[in-house]
Protein backbone atom coordinates (compact mmCIF):
# COMPACT_ATOMS: atom_id res chain seq x y z
CA UNK A 1 0.00 0.00 0.00
CA UNK A 2 1.20 3.49 -0.78
CA UNK A 3 1.34 6.26 1.84
CA UNK A 4 -1.53 8.15 0.19
CA UNK A 5 -3.79 5.08 0.35
CA UNK A 6 -2.77 4.32 3.93
CA UNK A 7 -3.44 7.91 4.98
CA UNK A 8 -6.92 7.90 3.43
CA UNK A 9 -7.69 4.53 5.00
CA UNK A 10 -6.56 5.77 8.43
CA UNK A 11 -8.64 8.96 8.17
CA UNK A 12 -11.70 6.92 7.22
CA UNK A 13 -11.02 4.41 9.99
CA UNK A 14 -10.82 7.10 12.67
CA UNK A 15 -13.78 8.99 11.24
CA UNK A 16 -15.95 5.88 11.47
CA UNK A 17 -14.67 5.01 14.96
CA UNK A 18 -15.77 8.46 16.11
CA UNK A 19 -19.11 8.19 14.25
CA UNK A 20 -18.18 11.33 12.32
CA UNK A 21 -19.61 12.15 8.92
CA UNK A 22 -17.43 13.60 6.18
CA UNK A 23 -19.26 16.89 6.64
CA UNK A 24 -18.51 16.92 10.36
CA UNK A 25 -14.84 16.28 9.57
CA UNK A 26 -14.89 19.17 7.10
CA UNK A 27 -16.38 21.46 9.75
CA UNK A 28 -14.03 20.28 12.52
CA UNK A 29 -10.93 20.60 10.34
CA UNK A 30 -11.81 24.08 9.06
CA UNK A 31 -10.82 23.11 5.55
CA UNK A 32 -12.72 23.74 2.30
CA UNK A 33 -15.04 20.84 1.50
CA UNK A 34 -13.53 20.48 -1.97
CA UNK A 35 -10.07 19.98 -0.46
CA UNK A 36 -11.21 17.37 2.05
CA UNK A 37 -13.25 15.47 -0.54
CA UNK A 38 -10.34 15.56 -2.99
CA UNK A 39 -8.03 14.07 -0.35
CA UNK A 40 -10.51 11.38 0.71
CA UNK A 41 -11.23 10.37 -2.89
CA UNK A 42 -7.51 10.07 -3.66
CA UNK A 43 -7.62 12.81 -6.28
CA UNK A 44 -5.09 14.91 -4.40
CA UNK A 45 -1.82 13.09 -5.08
CA UNK A 46 0.14 15.09 -2.51
CA UNK A 47 -2.16 16.84 -0.03
CA UNK A 48 0.69 18.20 2.08
CA UNK A 49 1.42 17.73 5.75
CA UNK A 50 -0.40 20.94 6.76
CA UNK A 51 -3.66 19.66 5.25
CA UNK A 52 -3.16 16.24 6.84
CA UNK A 53 -2.49 17.92 10.20
CA UNK A 54 -5.75 19.90 9.90
CA UNK A 55 -7.66 16.69 9.20
CA UNK A 56 -5.97 14.92 12.11
CA UNK A 57 -6.86 17.79 14.43
CA UNK A 58 -10.43 17.67 13.10
CA UNK A 59 -10.50 14.00 14.09
CA UNK A 60 -9.37 14.96 17.58
CA UNK A 61 -6.19 12.89 17.62
CA UNK A 62 -2.51 13.73 17.76
CA UNK A 63 -0.14 13.11 14.88
CA UNK A 64 1.51 10.39 16.97
CA UNK A 65 -1.86 8.66 17.50
CA UNK A 66 -2.71 8.99 13.82
CA UNK A 67 0.45 7.31 12.56
CA UNK A 68 0.53 4.71 15.37
CA UNK A 69 -1.33 2.14 13.29
CA UNK A 70 -0.52 -1.13 11.55
CA UNK A 71 -1.85 0.50 8.38
CA UNK A 72 1.50 2.27 7.99
CA UNK A 73 3.59 -0.90 8.28
CA UNK A 74 5.15 -2.21 5.07
CA UNK A 75 4.40 0.75 2.82
CA UNK A 76 5.44 0.54 -0.81
CA UNK A 77 8.31 2.62 -2.10
CA UNK A 78 7.23 5.99 -3.53
CA UNK A 79 9.47 5.92 -6.63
Amino acid sequence: MRIQEATILRIQQLRKQKHMSVYTLIYQSGMPSSTVKSILRGKSQNPGIVNIKCLIEGLGVSIREFYDSDIFDDLESED
